[in-house]
């Protein structure tokens, strides 16, 4: 087999259970980070990479736009842990052709990233190359709280999510056919849409106070998409997750005028494809932690702020499975590095 016959989470399958595991490690790989014991608590880590021509292209995005995204996608992994991110360590690979300026600019959108939550940037490497590559590892403070696992999803758990669904889909399209985030003096959707492909904005602070309440059950960030995201808290879980689209109105709302712009022929069912099946949006998907009984009955408890509810788990399901509307999907679509 090639490394092209199969998806992300299946070579992941065949790396990791030959890797050793460090003494006392808290949660191994398989989670948003890896939480490893520390002399004064727990720590989460976690790795992520942006490739030039794979997660971004430099006539689409600026230095600072390509910082910003760097920083923001591990800033999410560790505060869906439920940790608050206080070190970043960043690591590039620069072509000698590459203008000073860029780079310049790229340190400037990392850095205006990280102000938003309060974490150093503190260390890394620098090597020559080919083309822009960025390596950028988290560190996270769980601050003495237990870390929030994709495998905490219990049955009558409401399915709830913070964030927006489906922009990084649209934007990116918006890019395809040649539209620009400067096509207009004042932003209008479609420029807002590729601003949020090329710097996403996830819920950071609202999550990470959902997680200090103590009442978020399985946790995760969705990057590669809400089917395929979902499906990972099922699996890992070991239930059926139901997704009602009805409660995603609001978001295919805001993708048909789009749609018609781009000329599909069917706006809504292009739309629910952003939504449910589109990447790089980062926002948090979970579980409200309450027992079944009061879920959804008289004096059922408020989501936290920010959050609403997008379906249900329903029961046990050896292996994991999410529908919508009842229905089995095929295939999960969204974001693979190696298989779609």
């Amino acid at each position: 087999m090639l490394v092209r016959e199969l998806t992300e989470d299946d070579l992941l399958s065949i790396i990791v259970p030959h890797l050793p595991q460090a003494r006392g490690i808290i949660v191994p790989s398989g989670d948003d980070c890896a939480v490893i014991p520390a002399p004064d608590g727990r720590v989460a880590v976690s790795t992520d990479m942006l490739v030039e021509d794979i997660h971004f292209r430099r006539t689409w995005s600026t230095g600072a736009d390509v910082g910003w995204r760097a920083a923001m996608q591990n800033l999410a992994d560790a505060v869906a842990m439920g940790a608050h991110p206080s070190s970043l360590v960043v690591s590039m690979e620069l072509p000698a052709d590459l203008n000073i300026v860029w780079v310049d600019s790229f340190a400037r959108g990392l850095a205006q990233a990280c102000a938003t939550m309060g974490t150093g940037v503190d260390g890394g490497d620098l090597v020559g190359g080919q083309k822009v590559t960025i390596s950028v590892t988290v560190l996270g403070n769980l601050e003495g709280r237990r870390p929030q696992l994709r495998s905490l999803a219990r049955p009558g758990e409401p399915l709830i999510h913070c964030g927006v669904l489906g922009h990084g889909a649209a934007g990116m399209a918006l890019l395809e056919r040649g539209y620009t985030r400067e096509a207009a003096v004042l932003p209008d959707a479609e420029t807002v849409l590729i601003d949020d492909f090329l710097r996403p904005k996830p819920p950071l602070l609202q999550a990470l106070d959902a997680c200090r309440s103590g009442r978020i059950g399985a946790f995760m960030d969705v990057s590669d998409g809400l089917l395929r995201d979902a499906h990972r808290i099922a699996k890992a879980s070991g239930m059926w997750i139901e997704i009602e689209s009805e409660r995603l109105a609001q978001d295919l709302q805001s993708l048909t005028g789009v749609a018609r712009r781009l000329g599909m022929s069917d706006p809504w069912e292009w739309a629910l494809n952003a939504v449910l099946t589109g990447g790089e949006d980062h926002g948090f998907l979970g579980t409200l932690h309450v027992p079944a009984e009061r879920a959804w009955g008289p004096g059922r408890p408020t989501l936290p702020s920010g959050f609403r509810r997008i379906g249900t788990v329903k029961e046990g399901h050896q292996g994991g499975r999410v529908t919508v509307d009842g229905k089995d999907v095929r295939g999960l679509g969204g974001w693979d590095h190696f298989k779609s």
